[in-house]
């Protein structure tokens, strides 16, 4: 706690970034973060199995938007790995985020989805920031701050020797 006499209106109080506070935070976000996409791909996986055929059919309406011809040729072409795909990926980057392993590698995952999102719902009716803008931005500040550290399984996995050998490993980790 630091306190300043120079500014009347300062409090004792100061957020440190570094202190429990900002780790039990990141811990919840990440958790939350998880079990939003954790239930999002379970609910998918009980009423539709590995055959979600939404998923294709909503990326060959996707004409007109920022990304042109490449979602509707992926609506098309792709479909026989879109509709398990979809289900299977928002599970399996949930359980990766709950668990906090492999947090920056699942959470890549989630940034291709929601941008997908974001960019297919490119009417933009709410204007540019939207849920899924904010769906985006939570999973980029799950990447930069590493959030997997904090009380996650990739505290432990970080410890290992295969990581302390292979550092780079940290760079999907975490």
């Amino acid at each position: 706690m630091a306190t300043n006499t120079a500014n009347p209106l300062a409090t004792d109080f100061e957020l440190e970034l570094d202190g429990p506070l900002t780790s039990y935070w990141l811990a919840l976000l990440r958790v939350i973060t998880g079990w939003w996409f954790f239930h999002a791909g379970v609910t998918k996986l009980v009423e539709d199995g590995l055959a979600y055929s939404y998923g294709p059919m909503y990326m060959q309406e996707m004409t007109g938007t920022a990304l042109g011809p490449i979602p509707v040729w992926m609506g098309n072409n792709l479909a026989w790995l879109i509709a398990p795909g979809v289900p299977l990926f928002e599970t399996l980057i949930g359980l990766a985020l709950m668990a906090g392993l492999l947090t920056r590698l699942a959470s890549i995952g989630g940034v291709i989805f929601m941008t997908l999102f974001w960019i297919g719902n490119a009417e933009f009716g709410h204007g540019l920031v939207n849920s899924d803008l904010m769906g985006l931005l939570l999973f980029l500040t799950v990447i930069v701050l590493g959030a997997g550290r904090y009380y996650g399984l990739d505290a432990i996995v970080e410890q290992t020797k295969l990581v302390q050998r292979h550092p780079k490993l940290r760079y999907i980790l975490g």
